[in-house]
């Protein structure tokens, strides 16, 4: 057995069980507008690019600080020093900040239309492992990211394919950059989740031994905005952040609907990739889905909540109370006005 169930959130586990936080802000009203002055700091750099290129940038009518971060483990980060107030990240990060203490809230959810067909991540194998369905994983070394989306999703697939950490070896490796396709391609591990223009490279340059790809066959297509509370407590803030989600959600179908100017301002330009994987990664994306009801994502993010609970040996909570569902329906409005106004 891997030293997952020791290590996996350990150092916090125990400090994490009492120190879950539950802060509910239903009843505090947001206030309709921002005051000019107030400032958020966001690490979302899509939605940046995206704002800049739409020509929506400039109307932002607050100030915006914008930090080139995004993701579970830096934006925990900068929400406990007080550096951030807003951040992209997946669904896992949010529930790793409960089991160590940290309060915070989803104010916006994003998902893809058909998340089967476009899925963000495959299941890379390396060349000679030998499998071909997850249940050949049975006996293999699985490259695994505590605390990221990465990881949840390495712990669901062995969950469908009838197996447990004692049937298989996690390797605690950071997804981060080519780490996942560089290990698969040396065999330092038999089978990583990869995404992106990841899952077109690693197959490109090891195609040749033998590598491949498999599908997973689950939903992992979660994508939300995420806020430490202290923030959403801040009235001014409260409101500077409900206005940044309607801005954020019309930006998300500007990107859909203008994909050429998409792969070259941001997979090009900014990115550094090619023409032709920003391509790639278009047409793997599919199309947004901004939901007005909260309901069906909270379920799925419980099952998560569940799983990892049991994996890890922290205690499971609500996933609702990750959620501050005053900007519910922020979000699926602000594209429904913007598809009225066009």
């Amino acid at each position: 057995m891997t030293v997952l169930a020791v290590h996996l959130l350990t150092g916090c586990t125990e400090t994490a069980r009492s120190a879950g936080t539950d802060t509910d802000l239903s009843d505090s009203r947001i206030p309709e507008k921002a005051s000019a002055d107030t400032t958020i700091a966001v690490g979302s750099p899509e939605t940046e690019v995206a704002l800049r290129l739409s020509g929506q940038i400039d109307k932002l009518p607050f100030k915006v600080k914008w930090v080139r971060m995004s993701g579970g483990p830096q934006c925990s980060e900068a929400f406990r020093a007080g550096e951030l107030d807003v951040c992209s990240a997946a669904e896992i990060p949010s529930i790793h900040a409960r089991w160590t203490g940290l309060d915070t809230k989803l104010v916006a959810a994003e998902f893809r239309k058909d998340p089967r067909r476009h899925p963000i991540y495959e299941l890379g194998i390396a060349p000679g492992a030998d499998v071909d369905t997850l249940e050949d994983l049975r006996g293999k070394k699985i490259a695994y990211s505590p605390g990221q989306a990465q990881g949840a999703l390495v712990q669901r697939i062995l969950a469908k394919a009838g197996l447990t950490e004692q049937d298989v070896e996690l390797v605690e490796l950071p997804s981060t950059g080519d780490v996942y396709p560089t290990a698969l391609g040396s065999r330092q591990v038999d089978a990583a989740p990869l995404g992106g223009v990841n899952i077109k490279r690693y197959v490109t340059k090891y195609g040749k031994d033998g590598a491949k790809t498999i599908a997973h066959g689950l939903r992992d297509d979660p994508s939300h905005l995420w806020v430490p509370t202290e923030s959403v407590k801040d009235p001014e803030k409260a409101a500077a952040i409900r206005e940044f989600v309607e801005f954020w959600a019309r930006a998300q179908i500007w990107v859909d609907e203008h994909p050429k100017e998409w792969i070259e301002g941001y997979y090009v330009k900014d990115q550094g990739l090619s023409r032709e994987d920003g391509e790639y990664l278009v047409k793997a994306s599919g199309s947004p889905d901004i939901p007005a009801d909260w309901g069906p994502a909270i379920e799925r993010h419980q099952e998560t909540i569940d799983l990892l609970a049991e994996k890890t040996g922290n205690e499971p909570f609500d996933a609702e109370s990750l959620y501050d569902r005053r900007y519910e329906t922020v979000a699926a409005d602000a594209v429904a006005d913007g598809r009225k106004d066009s």
